[in-house]
């Protein structure tokens, strides 16, 4: 049974950062942060733009871009960061409410920076194994950027966290943009490198964890983690999307385009030279700088509107989250795929 991409959403607030105002609140050059970590502006969170309700916006555009009746949709999963309006709190209940999905049932998932490709996977599964659920949406917001200081040079390669919503609607018997297979990968060594260290149960926020700036992200043993995550990162990274391609029938030389998450200029482009892929068969996001698990929809919306993907293309989604996480999506691209 096919299920397909009927349409994606994106939120961006009209708020931006620029690579010469992160370099003035870092203390470093401008050129570092416009070409070594690639960031030349970022999206940052107005008055109004919190987490769920970015989603919210971002799932009303691909509602409207897929010309979907919101009561057709079966499910609704948060793809969102767990930071948002309020502690404890259920969002896709919320989000199903304001889009107006009233004959659907909704829950969170939460795998940080890869949330939405294992959530493609989720939505995948349920799909195939429960005859009553038809069409799904994905939506959430991000706005990890709250959680930066600048200052912190332990958390540099996290400059460049923004903030948006994105939103992703599958239907079942599709027979076009299909979603192929998803590969996920975690490595628990990684757990407690990159943590709020206040705010949970084991340090709970007080005036004083308040004061010595522990409410913001931070890296536990940098040095560890760099010469750990060296030796795995890009490993993993590409055997998640050579296995995704392996379990799609495909292989490398097959990519049409691959949706990547904003990292540093030198390892997109190492990617890309691995892949054997040229620098126009993806779109590097240095407008818009990181924002999470919303990222590969970006990408994704991004290179459709530019044209830069055709009917027939393979189109490979890749993440890789703190935790840490790798995953990797293939979809068919196209109408007869």
């Amino acid at each position: 049974m096919n299920i397909g991409i009927v349409s994606t959403g994106i939120y961006l607030p009209d708020t931006f950062i620029t690579g010469k105002e992160i370099a003035e609140k870092a203390g470093i050059p401008v050129e570092v942060v416009e070409k070594k970590m690639g960031i030349k502006q970022k999206p940052i969170p107005g008055k109004d733009d919190h987490t769920c309700e970015m989603g919210i916006r971002a799932a009303k555009s691909a509602i409207e871009e897929g010309g979907i009746n919101p009561k057709e949709i079966d499910v609704v999963i948060y793809i969102g960061e767990e930071h948002k309006e309020y502690p404890l709190w259920t969002a896709a209940i919320k989000l199903q409410e304001e889009i107006g999905a009233v004959n659907a049932w909704a829950f969170d998932v939460a795998l940080r920076c890869s949330t939405t490709v294992m959530a493609l996977k989720v939505a995948k599964s349920l799909m195939l194994t429960d005859s009553s659920i038809k069409t799904v949406l994905l939506a959430g917001g991000y706005r990890n950027v709250d959680f930066i200081n600048y200052e912190n040079k332990r958390t540099r390669f996290m400059f460049n966290l923004g903030a948006g919503g994105g939103a992703m609607i599958l239907r079942k018997g599709e027979s076009r943009n299909l979603l192929l297979e998803t590969e996920l990968m975690t490595d628990g060594s990684f757990s407690e490198d990159v943590v709020v260290v206040a705010g949970g149960t084991k340090n709970p926020l007080t005036k004083e964890m308040l004061a010595k700036g522990l409410n913001k992200l931070d890296v536990l043993d940098p040095e560890g983690m760099k010469q750990r995550l060296e030796k795995k990162s890009m490993e993993n990274f590409l055997k998640v999307i050579n296995t995704s391609l392996e379990k799609s029938d495909f292989s490398k030389k097959d990519i049409g385009y691959v949706g990547m998450l904003h990292m540093k200029k030198s390892a997109h482009d190492y990617v890309l030279k691995q892949l054997g892929l040229s620098s126009d068969q993806s779109i590097y996001l240095e407008n818009y700088g990181h924002i999470g698990q919303i990222d590969q929809i970006l990408s994704l919306q991004l290179a459709e509107q530019a044209g830069k993907i055709k009917s027939g293309d393979i189109v490979v989604l890749v993440s890789a989250g703190i935790g840490y996480a790798w995953g990797a999506t293939t979809i068919r691209w196209g109408e007869g795929a």
